[in-house]
């Protein structure tokens, strides 16, 4: 069965920085497109970057572009989450995903695409 285990959340002040990561057990990621979302209070869950599963593509909500970077690194089933400039509008609890097919050629941002989740980790960003 796998399982996506987040980490790397906290309280930060405006403008600092996070990484979050995201560990993967139970299915090798290597061939999966991987996502982060994140679900403010309140909202509905948002797409937030993705990263193609070679790790040559990217693509990010406009309200990250320039200041969040996805990456991933396949030999340790690993996914990860820098993010600079933080704003407190980035308040929100962060989720990894994975896409439901293997080797898919294009990106996606829609929450129904993602079969495997994890449970979150918070991110809390004071003014």
């Amino acid at each position: 069965q796998v399982q996506l285990v987040e980490s790397g959340g906290g309280l930060v002040q405006a403008g600092g920085s996070l990484r979050l990561s995201c560990a993967v057990s139970g299915r090798t990621i290597s061939s999966y497109n991987m996502a982060w979302f994140r679900q403010a209070p309140g909202k509905e869950r948002e797409f937030v970057a993705t990263i193609s599963w070679s790790g040559d593509r990217t693509n990010y909500a406009d309200s990250v572009k320039g200041r969040f970077t996805i990456s991933r690194a396949n030999a340790w089933n690993t996914v990860y989450l820098q993010m600079n400039s933080l704003k407190p509008e980035d308040t929100a609890v962060y989720y990894c995903a994975a896409d439901r097919w293997p080797g898919s050629r294009f990106l996606k941002k829609d929450l129904a695409d993602f079969g495997s989740w994890g449970q979150g980790t918070q991110v809390t960003v004071s003014s």
